[in-house]
This record gives C-alpha cells, sequence and structure tokens, in this order.
C-alpha cells in the first residue's frame, strides 16, 4: 500500500514570496510544491505526497500555538503516514518552524523527515524526534538536499533500517542493544593500540567537543585605554564599496572614522539581512556605536575610540568562518600594539 506523505513548506519554498511574506498564515494545498516536486519523484515507487502546509516563518514564530494547531488539524484530517519538512538548510527561523512542525506530527504519532545545515539553530529541537538529512547551507545545494531527504523517506516508508552513517542524517541521540561477535574490553584495546600507533579507528562512543576560551584580563585603567569597535551588524558605507555579503559572509571589512562623531544615515547602512533593516538604516550608531563611544571620549572616560571599525554580517555565518574572523581581526589588531580592549556588537 502507498504511504501517504504530507509536506510542510515557507512562504518561500512555498511560492508565495520572499521576506514580504514571511508573515503569511497558514494554507493548506492539495499539491506538489517546490522540494515537493523533486522528492516526489524519488519516492514514487514508496509514497505519494498527498499536499503541503504552506507558512509564513514570521507567522510561525508570533503565533506558535495557532500555526501548531493548524499543522495538527491538517494532519488529522490528512492523516498521513509520513511527515517531512524543509529542507531548511541554514535558515533560521525556518529551521526553527520545521522543528516546531515535526514536533507536532511527534506528538501525534508521526515519523518526521527533515534537512538542514549542521549549524541551523532549528537542528538540536529537531534531530531528536526527526530523521534530519544533513544539507549543505544554502538552497543553492537544493540537488543534492532532495535526494538526501527523499532516501529518508523512502526507508521510513518501506521499514529499512536507518543508520547515521549510511544514510546521512544527524544522529537521533538514540542507543540500541545489539549482538556483537567481541566484547568491549577487546574492542577498546583495538582501538586504544590504533590509537598509539598512528592507525585510523572508529570510535564506538564519540564525545562533543566545547570550545574554551580564556577570559582575556582586565583594562588596568579604562581612562588611559584604546578600544576599538567590532561590529556583525554589517553597517558599511553607502554603495556597499567591498560587496560585503548580506548573509553567509565570506569577508570582514574595515572603515576610517577619523575625526567622525557619527555615522550619518544616508552615508552609512546596513547590508545585514534576516531582520528589518529600518532602525539600523535610519540610525547607523545603533549597531556601530561610535556616537556613544565618542562622548565616552571626549568625557575621559575612555582613552581613545580606535579611529577604525571592523565589520561583517552574523546571519548564515558558519562557525569555521566567525572563528576565523575573530582570529584575523585580533591579530591584526594585537598587532598594532596600542589597542586596550575591543566592544564587539551585533543585530
Amino acid at each position: 500500500m502507498t504511504k501517504r506523505v504530507l509536506m510542510y513548506l515557507n512562504q518561500f519554498f512555498g511560492g508565495i514570496g520572499g521576506e514580504d511574506m514571511a508573515s503569511i498564515e497558514p494554507s493548506y494545498k492539495e499539491e506538489i510544491i517546490g522540494p515537493g516536486v523533486g522528492i516526489a519523484a524519488a519516492i514514487k515507487d514508496n509514497a505519494e505526497i498527498v499536499g503541503t502546509i504552506i507558512m509564513g516563518d514570521n507567522y510561525f514564530g508570533e503565533h506558535e500555538e495557532e500555526a501548531k494547531q493548524f499543522i495538527l488539524d491538517t494532519i488529522n484530517e490528512v492523516k498521513p503516514d509520513v511527515f517531512c519538512t524543509g529542507p531548511a538548510f541554514n535558515a533560521g527561523r525556518y529551521g526553527f518552524s520545521c522543528a516546531g512542525a515535526c514536533q507536532v506530527a511527534h506528538e501525534a504519532g508521526i515519523p518526521c523527515v527533515s534537512g538542514m545545515y549542521c549549524e541551523n539553530p532549528g537542528l538540536e529541537y529537531c534531530q531528536s524526534i526527526a530523521w534530519v538529512a544533513e544539507t549543505a547551507n544554502a538552497a543553492a545545494k537544493m540537488r543534492k538536499a532532495i535526494p538526501a531527504i527523499a532516501n529518508l523517506v523512502n526507508k521510513v516508508c518501506t521499514g529499512e533500517e536507518i543508520l547515521p552513517e549510511v544514510d546521512g542524517y544527524f544522529p537521533k541521540g538514540v542507543r540500541k542493544c545489539i549482538h556483537v561477535d567481541r566484547i568491549g574490553a577487546d574492542r577498546a584495546i583495538d582501538m586504544l593500540l590504533a590509537r598509539l600507533n598512528d592507525q585510523p579507528f572508529t570510535t564506538e562512543l564519540p564525545m562533543a567537543e566545547f570550545d574554551e576560551v580564556e577570559p582575556a584580563p582586565p583594562i588596568k585603567d579604562l581612562s588611559k585605554a584604546t578600544i576599538a569597535i567590532v561590529s556583525s551588524s554589517g553597517v558599511v558605507p553607502a554603495g556597499n564599496p567591498d560587496r560585503l555579503q548580506s548573509a553567509s559572509a565570506q569577508q570582514w571589512n574595515k572603515y576610517d572614522v577619523t575625526g567622525m562623531d557619527d555615522l550619518p544615515a544616508g552615508d552609512y547602512y546596513t547590508v545585514h539581512g534576516g531582520y528589518d533593516p529600518m532602525y539600523v538604516n535610519e540610525m547607523p550608531t545603533r549597531a556601530v556605536p561610535l556616537d556613544i563611544m565618542r562622548e565616552l571620549e571626549h568625557e575621559g572616560i575612555i582613552g581613545h575610540v580606535y579611529d577604525t571599525y571592523y565589520i561583517t554580517t552574523g546571519t548564515g555565518t558558519a562557525v569555521a568562518n566567525a572563528k576565523k574572523f575573530g582570529e584575523e581581526i585580533g591579530k591584526e589588531l594585537s598587532e598594532l600594539g596600542c589597542i586596550d580592549g575591543v566592544i564587539l556588537t551585533s543585530t
């Protein structure tokens, strides 16, 4: 018997619109839409997509209770065998809504499949209740994301064994008892010997890794200190002369503000995506606080504001890139030999 699949998409992948339609109320269509077209073709031997829920990212975030009720009502009416969301890639609000939608389906007893980038903030919330295929960080890689999601849908429908190392999904954190030929002590000794001899091995219990950052020593005398401004708010001179990306930043830039006490609206603006830029464009120093820092300098509370500010964008930027930017900016400031502290601002 062919399984029934219910899709969940946001306003963009649902073909309704972009950020201007992010607050649109939920709707249900008995159609195969957007990424569902590719998924439907890949699962046609085992399942069919019977319809699609479309909902604005902002609507879900601002009306979560109503949004979840709509999803539950649709599930109860459509009676799917599998609930499929995304792929959300690295879109945070979409990832959050996909996770919330999967929670509704999971609590209704419906198996869930999704797709996200490893740094999507919705992943941690979703991966324990759904099979979440690992995708790239942007929709440009949709052609690779669709087969990964479809593979999981097919295996859920057929009841085949699903393994993260084989099927490319984020582990759900479930441990299962299995029978093996050799006891744990023997396997552990083999891994230890392999490690001591610089030979490859695969641990049976991967451990989480966490960064440890040692706090810098306190500034001894703020009234004599030179403070630099670093920001991930995307504020650049008019025209964005260095083409800073609005999301998924690949670079950082710096701009001279010698003799300036302000960043005039119109002369400076933000290219940062993912939020309403109106308030920053109206007053760029809301994100890059040059005006307040100059006041503190004139009042003698701090010694000097460094005459160059450093800028990138935060939304969607990979952790690896953010770490790289921080190391590069920190190295440059350190090598100047005159910087005593940094104020770091964001959106």
